[in-house]
């Protein structure tokens, strides 16, 4: 069966409690959108993606998508999923292109966007982000796969214990207090970078 170019989702929160009440958005979710929601859970693994479209129901992250499930037909989902990126080691880690990093070690990564951590205003000086990605950079980064959920390129590289005490000095740059303590008091010995093609 060939796949449709729109399919017509019912999107709701998997967060309400057993007394909240969240409203049921439907939907005309481009096929393209929906197999990349898909993606970001199952990869590019056929046989799991066929058997999602199958039974027509999905959850990602605090979102669940449901649609009347229909079987896909093999070629033309191959044709859809060429259409994404696939991994690919040989891409070197390219500053610019880095979107978000996330500081690993503790018991939760701390979550770093690049328009949280870059500084504002006329007279700006260096801050958090260009540390962290000088850091980085120099640490000869290790391709980690592609993250279709993030739809970027993931690099990781372990911290000396110099790179980690930079790192919380420039912390102090960072406008958000929560994130500043965060960095200031958690601990962490890795970095991962997320870099857009």
């Amino acid at each position: 069966m060939a796949l449709p170019p729109t399919v017509r989702v019912k999107l709701s929160s998997e967060a309400a409690g057993a007394i909240d009440i969240t409203p049921v958005v439907v939907q005309e979710l481009p096929l393209h959108d929906l197999v990349g929601h898909m993606l970001a859970v199952a990869g590019k693994d056929e046989a799991r993606l066929y058997e999602i479209l199958l039974r027509g129901w999905l959850v990602t992250g605090a979102s669940r998508l449901r649609w009347a499930g229909f079987p896909a037909d093999p070629k033309s989902l191959r044709e859809v999923l060429a259409s994404f990126p696939d991994p690919d080691p040989a891409l070197a880690f390219c500053p610019a292109r880095c979107v978000r990093a996330a500081l690993l070690g503790g018991r939760r990564p701390i979550e770093i966007a690049r328009e949280s951590a870059v500084p504002r205003g006329l007279f700006r000086r260096a801050g958090f982000w260009e540390d962290l990605i000088e850091i980085v950079n120099a640490s000869d980064p290790v391709y980690a796969g592609y993250s279709y959920r993030d739809t970027a390129d993931r690099y990781r590289c372990l911290l000396t214990a110099g790179s980690a005490v930079r790192l919380r000095a420039a912390a102090q740059s960072l406008r958000h207090p929560t994130l500043r303590a965060r960095i200031q008091s958690e601990p962490f010995a890795a970095v991962e970078a997320y870099a857009t093609r």
